[in-house]
């Protein structure tokens, strides 16, 4: 790679960056969560972390006291059920009403108190509430004491289709994800060459790249919406889907995989690759090809209206062509937005359809146990007549020149 090729990794953030979503666009999502509601449903509970967060902004600490969101079906203003202790935080959000409680577990049960305060506020004594998700104890306890509860998976369905505001920072994560492997590309070797192990590598890749990401970000998303963090494994350890970093040092002609997750804003975007330390052996060479072609298998298979099921079978059906089947571990991918792993999966067994405004990531890999493994990771958004790739590392950096050497000897 030529020095006129070769990203300047400190260089701050160019362009005006996307801000926090702004409460026009919670409006948007709670009306698009009420529009997939079962019809005789009064409204919908959501208990689910989560989906609170999604629907209101709320980003709360997560703990045993229970939070919820009470969105009625007539689109009156919602209700956001909180613990005192997050009281302060509960008025700063715009668009709800709060509702305080003492504490957990507390003389009166706090989903007892919820129900009972949904039922005070609406019009009738009987309330059909839906529901995310809630402990089976305390909806049995409900509904011995008249509550009408029904199990919805209408948030799901509402996240999996993103507003163009949800995107932005899908697209922004994705940018601060690829700074990691950036930083690995140039830096790795020399490392390598010093005797950095596995963690090592981590730990420096995604510090130079939160260093960049605070620069950028920092006085425009609280803190708790930024994140990176991500996974290197090499060697025969590449070969574990979920390898955890640690002492190994990584050798020439060892392959070495970089798997990155970011957040920004609250919203999650992902990018990988697998480099190779030194020059690949024909095997190896022969690995990295078909994982690259299995990458844009899949990409030319994603789009509007295509079951996110045969999306994944057409990129395993590049990995058996090459005789690679046995070493398929994982399906090629999932949505990403407020959780870095959501609904719609890209996998066996979902029938979901694509539909424009949805987000994945794309991981074709190969795993041989005891030999070696190859991941690459890129996030895709789908529009009504493209896929876009907001991951730009493999894009940029073909997978024959993904290798780690020092500095001197390029």
């Amino acid at each position: 790679m030529s020095d006129t090729d070769r990203p300047n990794l400190h260089a701050p953030f160019t362009q005006e960056p996307p801000g926090p979503l702004a409460p026009a666009t919670r409006r948007r999502l709670r009306s698009r969560l009420l529009a997939t509601l079962e019809p005789d449903r009064d409204g919908i509970l959501l208990l689910e972390h989560d989906n609170v967060v999604w629907a209101s902004g709320f980003d709360h600490s997560r703990s045993e006291r229970p939070v919820g969101l009470w969105l009625p079906a007539d689109g009156d203003v919602p209700t956001l059920f909180v613990p005192r202790l997050e009281q302060e935080h509960a008025a700063q959000v715009d668009g709800v009403r709060p509702e305080v409680y003492d504490e957990y577990p507390g003389l009166r049960p706090p989903l007892t108190w919820i129900h009972e305060r949904i039922v005070a506020g609406a019009s009738g004594s009987r309330v059909r509430v839906a529901v995310d998700a809630i402990d089976l104890r305390w909806s049995e306890a409900l509904r011995q004491q008249g509550a009408d509860l029904i199990a919805s998976d209408a948030a799901v369905r509402a996240r999996s289709v993103k507003e163009p505001e949800e995107l932005a920072l899908i697209r922004l994560a994705a940018g601060y994800a690829d700074r990691v492997l950036f930083w690995l590309l140039e830096e790795g070797g020399a490392r390598i060459d010093d005797g950095a192990s596995e963690a090592d590598l981590l730990q420096a890749s995604v510090s130079a790249a939160r260093q960049v990401m605070d620069a950028d970000l920092a006085e425009r998303f609280p803190a708790s919406t930024l994140h990176l963090v991500g996974t290197v494994h090499s060697g025969p350890q590449a070969a574990l889907p979920h390898g955890r970093p640690g002492p190994r040092r990584p050798t020439v002609g060892e392959v070495v995989i970089a798997g990155i997750g970011a957040k920004v804003g609250g919203y999650h975007a992902e990018s990988g690759a697998t480099f190779v330390v030194g020059e690949p052996d024909a095997d190896t060479a022969r690995c990295l090809r078909t994982a690259d072609a299995c990458g844009r298998a899949a990409i030319a298979a994603l789009r509007p209206g295509v079951r996110c099921d045969a999306v994944n079978e057409a990129a395993w059906g590049v990995l058996r062509e090459a005789g690679l089947g046995d070493a398929i571990r994982h399906r090629i991918g999932h949505g990403m937005g407020v959780q870095g792993h959501e609904a719609p999966w890209l996998a066996p067994g979902d029938g979901t359809e694509v539909a424009p405004g949805m987000a994945f990531s794309n991981e074709p890999g190969i795993y041989r146990p005891g030999v070696d493994g190859y991941r690459t990771i890129d996030s895709m958004i789908v529009h009504d007549d493209r896929i876009e790739i907001p991951s730009r590392f493999q894009a940029t950096v073909p997978w024959d020149r993904r290798t780690l050497a020092s500095y001197a000897s390029r």
